[in-house]
């Protein structure tokens, strides 16, 4: 019979593996975020379906501002520390389509996956079901919620793709 700390360390290595799944881990349910995002090119990932849409760019960036959001939600980081100036939502290309600066921005998206990955992997399990300071939500919702907001925006890359052929 499993322990209250063996219990809540597998429902952390739960949360832990649905976060992989969703972000590069192969799983049932078809391509993950990093799968979506592979091969792409700055002028593919710029291209819009109509004006004021976004475009698989933007959604990169804020897939990496909503990881960063998490994790500062989970460890109580400061507001404001995010590697771009805003918060959501991010106008990209900013200026011509430049392939360097969409390789940054998907460097960025897997820095903030990673670096949301560590603290997830550190967490106390006997945290999971408490609400983080300045949270509305518990650490719990939150992970599920990331991994799902990785396979959401994943499909509209997808879409974004298809439409774009």
């Amino acid at each position: 019979m499993a322990t209250k700390g063996t219990a809540g360390a597998a429902r952390l290595a739960e949360l832990l593996q649905l976060i992989d799944e969703a972000w590069e881990r192969r799983a049932w349910h078809g391509t993950n975020l990093r799968g979506a995002l592979r091969g792409m090119s700055a002028e593919q990932a710029a291209w819009r379906p109509a004006p004021g849409r976004h475009n698989a760019w933007e959604e990169a960036v804020h897939a990496a501002y909503w990881k960063y959001a998490v994790r500062r939600r989970l460890t109580g980081e400061k507001r404001g520390s995010f590697a771009l100036e805003g918060s959501n939502w991010f106008a990209r290309p900013q200026g011509p389509i430049d392939e360097a600066q969409w390789k940054r921005d998907l460097r960025l998206l897997a820095d903030e996956h990673r670096a949301l990955r560590a603290v997830v992997a550190a967490l106390d399990p006997r945290t999971l079901d408490r609400k983080s300071k300045g949270s509305k939500h518990t650490a719990a919702f939150m992970l599920r919620g990331i991994a799902s907001h990785d396979l959401y925006h994943a499909g509209q890359i997808q879409l974004l793709k298809r439409l774009h052929r």
